[in-house]
């Protein structure tokens, strides 16, 4: 089964992205966090295959968080969220790690449903149970 960790602390993108999930696969098993802590804890009993990572959070901000986790546990697809684009975010949000990275302003539900889609595509592919 694919499981997806969202660490977002704004309720209506959380919201937004669980309905997306939920359209793409039914099935997926969907765990939240709000803060770094809660995160960490939840990785560690769930092994997500993607988490939805917001830059800034209460406590660890999103970059430390992302640089951890795939220290650990590398095949696990990061997708940094931020309403901030600025190069400078990009370039860390690479830097530590991140597969992917989406604006919250301008992702809509059809891109966040591509990205999606194409990751649990490649999962797939790559035979994981």
């Amino acid at each position: 089964m694919f499981r997806t960790l969202i660490i977002e602390d704004h309720l209506g993108f959380q919201a937004l992205l669980k309905e997306t999930l939920h359209s793409v696969s039914p099935t997926m098993e969907i765990t939240e966090a709000a803060d770094g802590d809660e995160a960490y804890e939840k990785i560690s009993s769930s092994c997500p295959n993607l988490i939805f990572m917001d830059i800034r959070l209460p406590g660890e901000n999103g970059l430390e968080l992302t640089r951890r986790i795939k220290a650990e546990y590398p095949e696990t697809i990061i997708i940094v969220l931020t309403s901030y684009d600025f190069p400078e975010y990009r370039e860390a949000a690479r830097r530590n790690g991140a597969d992917h990275f989406l604006l919250k302003g301008s992702a809509t539900r059809e891109h966040i449903e591509t990205l999606v889609n194409f990751i649990v595509s490649n999962w797939r592919t790559d035979s994981h149970d």
